[in-house]
């Protein structure tokens, strides 16, 4: 038998507007998708294609049943939101391709279709904040200790990177938010400008501009993606309408 492929897909930050047409046609000629179920319920249905649904904790699971379908011969789409290779499902696909565990995965072709991530879309969203260096970190403490994810806090913004926050809170990590704000306050100016970006491209989108002495989880949730700026980051305020913010391509010491 004929072994199939496994196709990794973004599926952008929500509308329908931001599934680039790449992540389209695989969907279309996917006989298989594999994903969480709300994920799965934004593809749009094509006849005669079998559906996988699985709970969000199971991503290692997801990706060992998609590589056992695409052995058979299917051709299977592994559906992420977002950017399937940022804090998604591509890198497990390959980690489960790794640990087969004498398993003959080796004919099965594995490639990654890129999506808009909800970090570009919120910045898009508020002007150009990601203009200059930047970095991303994910708040969960899930797959690593939260005492990694304090040094890799502390030297990002020592280093003054614009910084990416993903995952920033939820029910059972009610706390962490505001830790990683009280890090970023030693090394920023108060006023430095914190965006809570909240079901981005969504119906019920919300997107809020604060500064750092006012940033508080309560504006935030498992779909919050919040950015905060470095010390060259900028307003440009609007009248009746929220401010442009933006990053300077330049670095601020080189034209001094």
């Amino acid at each position: 038998m004929s072994k199939g492929e496994v196709i990794v897909v973004g599926l952008g930050p929500g509308s329908a507007d931001t599934v680039t047409p790449q992540a389209g046609a695989a969907l279309r000629r996917a006989t298989d998708v594999v994903g969480y179920g709300p994920y799965l319920a934004r593809v749009p249905a094509v006849e005669g294609q079998t559906r996988h649904g699985s709970d969000n904790r199971v991503e290692l699971e997801r990706a060992r049943h998609a590589l056992e379908l695409a052995q058979s011969g299917k051709t299977v789409a592994v559906v992420s939101s977002g950017d399937a290779g940022v804090f998604a499902m591509a890198s497990t696909v390959f980690e489960a391709l790794e640990g087969a565990r004498g398993k003959d995965y080796g004919d099965v072709d594995v490639s990654v279709v890129p999506g808009i991530s909800a970090m570009l879309a919120a910045a898009a969203r508020t002007g150009a904040p990601l203009g200059h260096d930047f970095c991303v970190i994910s708040l969960s403490d899930n797959l690593k200790p939260w005492t990694r994810i304090v040094q890799r806090l502390e030297a990002a913004a020592s280093a003054d990177f614009v910084i990416a926050l993903y995952n920033p809170t939820s029910k059972e990590r009610p706390t962490q938010l505001n830790k990683a704000f009280d890090i970023i306050r030693k090394h920023r100016d108060p006023i430095t400008p914190v965006i809570f970006a909240t079901a981005v491209t969504r119906p019920d989108e919300k997107i809020e501009t604060v500064p750092l002495k006012d940033a508080n989880s309560v504006e935030a949730d498992m779909r919050t993606i919040v950015i905060i700026g470095s010390s060259a980051t900028r307003m440009i305020e609007r009248d009746g309408r929220s401010a442009y913010v933006y990053t300077p391509r330049y670095d601020m010491e080189s034209v001094r």
